[in-house]
């Protein structure tokens, strides 16, 4: 059998590859999650809060069409959210009726502090485990793996 990057799989094997990428992603998430304190954000608030923080302010309506969550999800989301301080909610500039959700200065603070936990954990790993070419073979697959998001 001529693998592909040692793990056995045929290039044509999609199902398998899917297989294998969910198991991996999901096991790192957890393991990224695991490290983090109990009453810390969750991942889809994290995710909530990553967006609002890189793309502006924008409506719960759009917010739970970009995540790909219900608008009922995306309601209790924002509501913890917004219980913490961590976003807040106002009326939209050009449509009164509308409201938009803004990431505070507290919640780019849990945001960036999370995001520094993460980073480091996963930069001590790839230092003491990884050689610099497997660190290069992981970081030219990024590119892939975040088109692969994107299109889910």
């Amino acid at each position: 059998m001529t693998g592909t990057g040692g793990t056995g799989l045929e290039p044509a094997d999609s199902a398998g590859a899917a297989e294998s990428i969910r198991l991996v992603v999901a096991r790192i998430a957890r393991r990224l999650r695991q490290a983090h304190r109990v009453g810390d954000v969750t991942l889809s608030e994290v995710s909530v809060l990553s967006r609002l923080s890189r793309d502006g302010a924008d409506s719960p309506g759009s917010l739970a069409e970009l995540e790909r969550v219900r608008p009922q999800a995306m309601a209790s989301t924002l509501a913890a959210l917004e219980e913490r301080g961590l976003v807040s909610r106002g009326p939209d500039a050009r449509d009164g009726r509308r409201a938009v959700i803004t990431v505070t200065d507290a919640g780019r603070k849990v945001l960036l502090h999370r995001r520094s936990e993460s980073v480091q954990r996963l930069a001590g790993v790839l230092d003491e485990e990884f050689t610099p070419a497997e660190r290069q073979a992981l970081l030219a697959v990024v590119p892939l793996l975040d088109r692969l998001a994107e299109r889910l």
